[in-house]
């Protein structure tokens, strides 16, 4: 976030007091000299973070001044008002927020994407020497560096990334600072680095910079000279200063983290751009986090080569982890599969989705896992309701390893620890490889589960100064600072009755309140009654209140010994603490591989309701899916509604030589408009997404070659931020795919060619089709409502036609939803037209219109076959004509 001017933030309507304080709105532009001492220490404090929102702590208030304060009020909706700066200064902007809801409104900050610096008091007012209490930055809070609970998604990682970019070539790296995860990767083509990026959807993005004034916060949308061109914009992004990402900088900074005295073990020692962007973001989480303790998994190398390839249109539009029309969750595929019962475990499952295998044997063990907890329905439902009772462990182990825990998140992590010994009992005879990664459960987790047991109390308050954390028992001196308070209390009840009968005043009372502490309270009409020996404290309109030496002896022994207790309970649970983040990286390990079993018991789950089967994995190009369903659409719709329909493409060299047509390599998919070819088309896609990550998949049976990209492109919008219209788009999506799609790779096609004139549309469509059947060879399935393309079938060996086929009556049609061999000649537009609820008049000339159109135009395509050596087709002349009279003398064009 560049400093703005204060010109930039207009005042609201205020008071003309408030009005003033515009002259005042940038720290920058005051006399530090004139400032009280409280101010100038913010402006010294703002100077260190100028790239930040400063929250400063003023007893229980976070306060913002100048342009700060203008800031936060406006996002916030806050009142902006005003404070005393200094006798030559006058009164500047203020804004606060309460000391108690700071994770609340910080969320509201960083999800606008500002960054936050808390500037706390670091020591008791009571104690403090000189004229202020001793302030500083605890923390900085960034969108990519949030620990707290309450600002984090439970069930999706919060990623920040560093990006090192050289020429065409770039070096990545990402961490979640709440689990723990840090992972890198380099690559040398660009257009993968933004596919990386989004399919991470990282919060927060490093970017180093050469530039002098460093630091600031692109939030998105927002673009800078400074930042690459090639980096999406919709992300936020840090710039931040060349030097911590420095080869040998980052290297040393990498190597003295994690104590060893090589990269290779980490598998990046031959990486330079990865190892650059990992000591780049280290170094920025080890300046935001301060004093913070930060738990991060050693470094791993990963590379894209390991893993399906799903671009942003692909995600987008197969709807994998949100909808396209709003963006929901709802509706989504992992909507569809996702029946874990731990946050942990959906958030492994998101990235099981967004990162399919290419390995085959990985995917089969994955099968094996849900074969085997299919199989053993009543195994399925222990480990089920055993994981029900465990909590976040990766996120409640990195809140105690950085000190944010608190006793409530030990109280979970104990129980969550309590029940692992029982998930290793319930899978003790199981047979498939992740459930055997849980048969062994380290014995020091579950003692160090009974420890805390043992230890912490079962419903502890939420604030560790409140006390009443620790159980009886555990703490010899605890113990007798309770036993006293148990007896001073005691002597405070009996106070009341022993003074009722000395002094004869029935109505008298022992009461206590924060201003005078503990006081015995008489009515005024019996305050002559008053003993000599109690001194007046307070006179109310209907009573007097009064002390006794003695009374306040055992007030100030009661307040020391409260304060004697808070302090060491809260002594012990520090001690407790850091005996859980001693455990911290065994904790995260086991937390992984419990999180991959809800995975595939929710996998299984699904499998079984569901009625999903085993896909057979194959190294070839088979992709045979008998009776596939959409995931997504079939649970939707009424049990039994959904139509199922089969697959079979991806012929083999032998096949070729052949001329068989058993499996075709490309589908020219024709039919109505709204029958359900879109629907086909991506369920296909979802299936093999579905079965590369090692799910069961809604079918009767299927084989499938391991797919290195799937390609879609289903639909296109108008693109106004880069000046492309939606023909551009279209061309732009369609030639990536050209570009880069292998004859192992999925490709699905709906209506290429649409958005210029029909001619170009039908030759572009032709021609794109002709490509990948000949050129790629990918497996394709091509929907068009162009039915000359169906000639493609009679040119081309390996091209097959099918239609989605309808049942015409005498005045509708009746959607089957069925695909089956053969290639339409209509596209019933105007009925679905109808169906959606055009006017009668209008269907009724769009019928009319239709009859000129079929009588009067007629489109001639001449191709010819030309036998090439190596069996392809070239086409050899294409004539489009219209043998029709010109277009303004129609009669279609006339009034009926």
């Amino acid at each position: 976030m560049t400093d703005p001017a204060p010109a930039d933030f207009p005042i609201p309507d205020l008071p003309e007091h408030l009005k003033q304080t515009v002259r005042f709105a940038d720290h920058r532009l005051v006399d530090r000299d004139s400032l009280t001492p409280m101010m100038r220490h913010y402006a010294e404090v703002k100077d260190q973070y100028p790239h930040t929102l400063l929250l400063y702590r003023m007893g229980d208030f976070f306060e913002c001044f100048f342009q700060d304060a203008i800031i936060v009020a406006r996002e916030l909706e806050l009142t902006l008002t005003s404070k005393d700066a200094g006798k030559d200064v006058g009164r500047v902007p203020m804004a606060g927020i309460p000391h108690h809801a700071l994770d609340r409104y910080s969320v509201l900050l960083v999800e606008k994407g500002f960054a936050i610096a808390i500037c706390d008091q670091v020591e008791d007012a009571a104690s403090a020497q000189g004229p202020l209490v001793r302030r500083e930055v605890t923390r900085v809070i960034t969108p990519g560096t949030i620990l707290e609970e309450g600002m984090l998604k439970a069930r999706q990682n919060n990623y920040l990334a560093a990006v090192v970019i050289a020429g065409q070539h770039w070096g990545l790296a990402y961490a979640d600072i709440s689990t723990g995860e840090f992972l890198t990767t380099q690559a040398s083509d660009l257009e993968q680095l933004v596919q990386e990026l989004n399919r991470l959807q990282p919060s927060e993005v490093l970017v180093p910079t050469n530039a002098p004034d460093i630091g600031g916060m692109l939030r998105p949308g927002e673009r800078s000279p400074l930042l690459p061109d090639c980096l999406p914009p919709q992300f936020c992004y840090t710039l931040r200063p060349q030097h911590p990402f420095v080869q040998t900088e980052a290297r040393q900074r990498l190597l003295q983290r994690f104590r060893v005295r090589t990269l290779e073990g980490m598998g990046c020692d031959h990486l330079p751009l990865a190892v650059r962007a990992a000591g780049g973001l280290l170094e920025y989480l080890e300046d935001t986090q301060k004093e913070t303790p930060l738990l991060l998994q050693p470094l791993t190398t990963y590379a894209l080569t390991e893993y399906l390839i799903l671009d942003s249109q692909t995600r987008r539009n197969l709807e994998i982890t949100q909808t396209v029309r709003d963006g929901t969750f709802h509706g989504s595929l992992l909507w569809a599969l996702d029946r874990t019962v731990t946050a942990m475990g959906s958030r492994a499952l998101r990235r099981w989705l967004l990162q399919p295998l290419l390995d085959r044997a990985e995917i089969e063990a994955r099968q094996q896992t849900i074969q085997e907890l299919v199989t053993h329905g009543v195994l399925r439902q222990e480990l089920q309701g055993v994981l029900k009772q465990i909590y976040d462990l990766e996120r409640l182990a990195g809140r105690a390893g950085s000190g944010t825990a608190n006793a409530r998140d030990l109280v979970a992590l104990a129980a969550s620890l309590e029940r692992l010994p029982e998930l290793a009992v319930r899978v003790a005879k199981a047979e498939s490889p992740y459930l055997k990664a849980i048969q062994q459960i380290p014995p020091e987790l579950e003692q160090l589960g009974q420890y805390l047991r043992a230890h912490l109390v079962e419903s502890p308050p939420l604030h560790l100064g409140e006390g009443n954390l620790i159980r009886d028992g555990v703490n010899p001196q605890l113990d007798a600072l309770r036993q006293q308070l148990v007896d001073d209390q005691h002597w405070l009840a009996n106070l009341e009755v022993s003074e009722r009968e000395r002094t004869g005043i029935p109505t008298l009372k022992v009461g206590f309140n924060k201003a005078f502490g503990y006081y015995i309270s008489i009515s005024r009409a019996k305050a002559v009654q008053a003993p000599d020996d109690y001194i007046r404290k307070q006179t109310l309109t209907n009573e007097e209140r009064y002390i006794t030496p003695e009374l306040k002896d055992r007030e100030t022994r009661i307040f020391n010994a409260r304060e004697q207790l808070n302090q060491l309970e809260y002594e012990i649970f520090i001690g407790l603490r850091q005996k859980v983040a001693l455990e911290a990286d065994r904790i995260r390990t086991i937390a992984r591989s419990v999180a991959a079993v809800d995975v595939l018991v929710a996998l299984a789950e699904v499998a079984i309701y569901q009625g999903y089967c085993c896909p057979q994995m194959v190294e070839g190009r088979e992709l045979t899916i008998v009776g596939g369903r959409h995931p997504v659409v079939e649970q939707s719709l009424p049990a039994g509604f959904f139509v199922p329909n089969s697959t079979a493409l991806g012929c083999d060299e032998v096949e070729v030589k052949k001329r068989t047509e058993s499996r075709p390599d490309l589908i020219i998919l024709t039919g109505p408009n709204a029958s359900g070819k879109s629907c086909y088309l991506r369920q296909v896609g979802l299936i093999q997404i579905m079965a590369q990550m090692g799910s069961f998949i809604p079918a009767k049976s299927a084989t499938l070659g391991i797919c290195d990209r799937i390609f879609t492109r289903v639909g296109a919008v108008d693109d106004l931020a880069t000046g492309q219209s939606t023909f551009m788009v279209e061309m732009s999506e369609t030639a990536n795919i050209l570009n880069h799609a292998t004859p192992k790779s999925l490709v699905l096609l709906d209506e290429i060619g649409r958005g210029t004139a029909t001619f170009d549309g039908l030759a572009i469509a032709w021609s794109v089709a002709e490509y990948l059947a000949t050129e790629i060879r990918a497996r394709t399935i091509f929907a068009t409502h162009y039915h000359e393309l169906n000639e493609l079938a009679s040119i081309l060996s390996n091209v097959a036609n099918y239609q989605v086929t309808v049942k015409e009556l005498p005045d509708q049609i009746i959607f089957l939803h069925q695909v089956q061999p053969g290639g339409a000649d209509r596209s019933y537009g105007i009925e679905a037209g109808r169906l959606a609820g055009l006017p009668p008049s209008v269907i009724q000339r769009a019928k009319q219109v239709m009859q000129q159109i079929e009588k009067h135009s007629k489109i001639a395509v001449g191709l010819r076959k030309s036998a090439l050596g190596n069996g392809k087709v070239q086409e050899q002349s294409t004539a489009l004509s219209v043998d029709a009279q010109p277009i303004e003398q129609l009669d279609m064009f006339r009034g009926s």
